[in-house]
C-alpha cells in the first residue's frame, strides 16, 4: 500500500517517492517572530508536527527538518524602532507639561491616521488605543487638580500612551535610527517565546533552525547569481526579480502555486511590505509583477553591505537562500500556511529555479487550511483573536492535538467550543478506556506460572480480534491516503466502543492478553501523533495525578490497592454492625480524600474496588458535577412534591364544594341559576343553550358524586 500525499503543486494525491529512498528533505517556512504567537500560526506547526511524526515514527522515514526564523522584516523593524525610542524617551522625560503636550499631539498624529485607515482591525486598534490614552489624560488632569502623586501620574500616563507615543516617536525621529543592534533584541525576544509555545504544544523543534540575520552574505551571492544568470536588475539600489523574463523561457514557469493570482498587484504589494510599497520604489520596478530581491535601507533601517549599496534583504528571497544553503538545490517537501502560496511560495519557486536554472525545486508543496473562529476568519475587529496560551488557558495541549486529529490537516479548520468538546469527549474516552484495561490486568487471578495467563478463545474474542484487524487495516489505509488522521481517530474510537462493550459483559473474566494487545497498540498509535508522550507501553502516563514521582502508577499502586482492601473489609463488617458512622468514614475516603490526590475508587458489586490515576482537577470538576446533579434531582423531586400536593389540596378543595355552588362563582360567564345551581343564564342575560346545559349537567352530577363521598368520610372520622 502506497503513501500518496496532496501536492500543492499539481493539485492532486501523488504517491510519495522522496529522492533518496527513505530520507527525507524538509524545509517548513517559519515564524516571522513578531507575529507568532496566535493559533492561526499553531495550525500550520501543530500539523506539520503530525505529519512528520507519522512519515517518521509510522512510515519509518528519516528526516532532515528545515525550518527558518524570519528576524528582519518590515513589521519587526518598525516595532523594534519604536521601542528603542520609546525607552529612551521614558527615561529621559522629567516634565509633566512636556509629557502632556507630547502625549496630545501624539493623539493628533493617530486621529489623522485613523482617517485613512481601510484596514478594519487596525482600524479596531487604533479606536480602542485613542480611547485608552484619551482617559489616561482625563484621568491625570483630575489628579493635578486635587493636587497629589505627580510622579505617580507621569509614569501612569507614560504607560497608558505607550502605543500612541511610540508611534509618533517613529514617525518623527525613526529615520534617525541606524544601529543595527537595534533591530536584534526584539527578535531573539519573540524567537524565545515561540520556542516556549511550541514546547508547550508539544511540537518538536526542528533539526535546523536558520535565521535571516544569518545568512545575509549567502543572500547576496545568490542574488549575484541571479543577475548574472540576467533574470534579475539592480534599479536604484534595489534589486528586482523580472518575472515576464523568468516566464518566457521554456524550462521555467512563475506562480506554478496560483497561476491565477499572476498579476495580483494587492497581494504583489503585501507581500513586499509595509515599508516597501511607497511611490519611488513601485516606479523602480520594470513592471508591477516584478519583486525586491534586495531592497536599498531607507534611514532608519538596518542595512548590510552589497554590491548595489546598503541594504536588506527582500522577504521572498530569505526562504530560497536558507533552505537551499541546507538542503540544495532541490527538496522533497516545502510546507507551510495556505496563505503563502501567492505570492511568497511562487515567489521563492521562480528564484530559487533561475538561481539553479532547474525547474523542481521543490517536489511536493504542502500547505495547511485556513483556521478560523466560530466560522469567520480570525480578526481583532471581530474580537476573536485567539493567541496559543489563550487556547491553552482553555484546553490542554493533549485536548488541542486531538482537536488538530481529528481533521483534514489540509481542509479549513474551524476552532470552537463545540470542536474542542469533541476533542476533549475523545481524550476522556481514551483515558477511560487505558485505566479500564489496567484495572483489567491488575485485578486478574494470581497466578503461579504464565501459561495460566492465556485463555481460551471463544466467540466474544474472535470477533474482537477480527474488529482490531480490520482496525488496524483502516487505520493503514487512512494514514496512506493523505495522513488522513481523522479517520484514522474514528476507526480507533470504534474498536475502543466494541473493547468497551466486550469488557462490561465479561467484566474480571475478560481475556486480558487480547485486550492488552489492542490497548498497547493504540498507545503505541497516539505516542506516533505526539498526544501520548513518553515510552509508556500502556495508557496515558501517570505522572499528572498530583502525586509526584516520575513513574507514579508503579510507586503508588500497591500502597493504594492495600487500602482500598482494607477498606472494603471495614465496610463489610460495618454493614453487618450497622456501623452507620464508619460507612460515612468509608464514603468520605472515596469521595473526598482519594480524588484531591488524583485517585478514582470505584466500588463494584462482587468484585474488587477500581483504583484509576486521573488529572486531579478532572476529578475535582466530577465531584461538584455529581453534586450539582443531585442538588438538581433533590431540587427536582422536591418540585414534584410539592405539585402533587398542591393537586392533592386542590383535589380536596374541589371535594369541599357543594354542587349547588359549582357553578356561582363564574360570574363572568352566567348571570342567573336555578334551585340545584345550575346557570340558566348567560352573563349577557341570554339563554344557556341545550347542549352546554348538558354539559353544565354532568359536571353537576360529577362533583354531587365526590362531594357525597366526602360527606361520607367526614362523617365517619367524627364518629371515630
Amino acid at each position: 500500500m502506497e503513501l500518496k500525499l496532496y501536492n500543492s503543486l499539481t493539485r492532486k494525491k501523488e504517491v510519495f517517492t522522496p529522492q533518496n529512498g527513505m530520507n527525507i528533505t524538509w524545509y517548513s517556512c517559519g515564524p516571522t517572530v513578531y507575529d507568532a504567537s496566535h493559533m492561526g500560526h499553531a495550525r500550520s506547526y501543530m500539523s506539520f508536527d503530525i505529519l512528520r511524526r507519522v512519515l517518521r515514527g509510522y512510515f519509518g522515514y528519516d528526516i532532515t527538518y528545515v525550518m527558518n526564523i524570519t528576524d528582519i522584516d518590515d513589521k519587526i523593524i518598525k516595532r523594534a524602532r519604536q521601542n528603542y525610542l520609546y525607552q529612551k524617551y521614558a527615561a529621559e522625560m522629567s516634565d509633566l507639561d512636556t509629557l502632556q503636550t507630547d502625549v496630545k499631539d501624539s493623539i493628533d498624529h493617530l486621529s489623522k491616521q485613523m482617517a485613512v485607515t481601510t484596514d478594519p482591525d487596525k482600524k479596531v486598534m487604533q479606536e480602542k488605543a485613542l480611547v485608552k490614552v484619551t482617559a489616561a489624560l482625563n484621568k491625570l488632569t483630575e489628579t493635578i487638580r486635587l493636587d497629589h502623586g505627580l510622579s505617580e501620574a507621569k509614569s501612569f500616563l507614560l504607560a497608558e500612551a505607550k502605543d500612541v507615543l511610540s508611534d509618533w516617536l517613529d514617525s518623527k525621529y525613526g529615520k534617525d535610527v541606524t544601529d543595527n543592534a537595534i533591530f536584534a533584541s526584539l527578535p531573539r525576544h519573540w524567537e524565545e517565546e515561540f520556542y516556549k509555545d511550541m514546547a508547550a504544544l508539544n511540537v518538536l523543534p526542528a533539526d535546523v533552525i536558520t535565521r535571516v540575520s544569518e545568512y545575509v552574505p549567502e543572500i547576496v551571492d545568490y542574488i549575484v547569481r541571479i543577475i548574472d544568470r540576467g533574470l534579475a536588475y539592480e534599479a536604484n539600489g534595489s534589486v528586482y526579480f523580472n518575472v515576464a523574463k523568468f516566464d518566457s523561457q521554456k524550462n521555467h514557469k512563475y506562480a506554478k502555486l496560483v497561476p491565477e493570482a499572476y498579476g495580483d498587484s494587492k497581494a504583489l504589494q503585501e507581500g513586499e511590505g509595509d515599508l516597501s510599497v511607497s511611490e519611488d520604489r513601485l516606479s523602480e520596478k520594470k513592471s508591477p509583477n516584478d519583486f525586491a530581491l534586495w531592497k536599498t535601507s531607507k534611514s532608519g533601517e538596518p542595512s548590510w553591505d552589497s554590491p548595489w549599496g546598503k541594504g536588506r534583504p527582500g522577504w521572498h528571497i530569505e526562504c530560497s537562500v536558507m533552505a537551499s544553503a541546507i538542503l540544495g538545490s532541490s527538496m522533497d517537501i516545502h510546507t507551510g500556511g495556505v496563505d503563502l502560496k501567492f505570492p511568497h511560495h511562487d515567489n521563492e519557486m521562480a528564484q530559487s529555479e533561475a538561481y539553479y536554472d532547474n525547474d523542481q525545486w521543490v517536489r511536493y508543496f504542502l500547505h495547511t487550511g485556513h483556521l478560523t473562529i466560530q466560522g469567520c476568519k480570525m480578526s481583532k475587529s471581530l474580537k476573536n483573536f485567539i493567541t496559543i496560551q489563550d487556547a491553552l488557558s482553555r484546553n490542554s495541549s493533549r485536548e488541542l492535538r486531538i482537536f488538530f486529529l481529528l481533521h483534514q490537516w489540509k481542509e479549513t479548520l474551524d476552532y470552537s467550543d463545540t470542536a474542542m468538546d469533541e476533542a476533549s469527549s475523545y481524550e476522556k474516552m481514551l483515558r477511560e478506556f487505558f485505566l479500564n484495561v489496567k484495572d483489567l490486568l491488575r485485578n486478574g487471578p494470581s497466578s503461579s506460572t504464565a501459561a495460566e495467563n492465556f485463555q481460551k478463545w471463544g466467540k466474544d474474542e474472535e470477533e474482537i480480534n477480527n474488529r482490531f484487524v480490520e482496525t488496524k487495516q483502516r487505520v493503514r489505509e487512512a494514514l496512506c491516503d493523505n495522513i488522513d488522521t481523522k479517520t484514522s481517530l474514528d476507526a480507533i474510537k470504534s474498536l475502543i466502543s466494541t473493547c468497551n462493550k466486550y469488557l462490561a459483559q465479561l467484566k474480571q473474566s475478560a481475556n486480558r492478553v487480547l485486550i492488552k494487545i489492542i490497548a498497547e497498540y493504540v498507545t503505541r498509535l497516539f505516542q506516533i501523533f505526539g498526544v501520548i508522550e513518553g515510552k509508556e507501553n500502556l495508557g496515558f502516563p501517570s505522572d499528572s495525578s498530583g502525586l509526584g514521582t516520575a513513574n507514579v502508577e508503579e510507586a503508588v499502586m500497591p500502597i493504594l490497592g492495600a487500602l482500598a482492601d482494607f477498606r472494603e473489609e471495614v465496610r463489610k463488617e460495618a454493614r453487618q454492625l450497622h456501623a452507620t458512622r464508619v460507612l460515612e468514614l468509608c464514603d468520605q475516603i472515596r469521595d473526598d480524600v482519594l480524588p484531591n490526590l488524583g485517585v478514582r475508587l470505584e466500588d463494584r458489586e462482587n468484585q474488587r474496588p477500581a483504583l484509576k490515576l486521573v488529572p486531579r482537577e478532572e476529578l475535582l470538576k466530577e465531584r461538584e458535577d455529581k453534586r450539582i446533579a443531585e442538588e438538581a434531582k433533590k431540587a427536582e423531586k422536591e418540585r414534584r412534591k410539592a405539585e402533587m400536593a398542591a393537586k392533592e389540596a386542590e383535589k380536596e378543595a374541589k371535594r369541599r364544594v357543594p354542587p349547588t355552588e359549582l357553578f356561582k362563582g363564574e360570574t363572568d360567564k352566567y348571570s342567573a341559576f336555578d334551585e340545584r345551581g345550575i346557570p340558566t343564564l348567560d352573563n349577557e342575560g341570554k339563554e344557556v343553550g341545550k347542549g352546554q346545559l348538558k354539559k353544565l349537567e354532568k359536571l353537576w352530577q360529577a362533583q354531587e358524586k365526590i362531594h357525597s363521598a366526602y360527606l361520607l368520610e367526614s362523617a365517619s372520622k367524627n364518629e371515630n
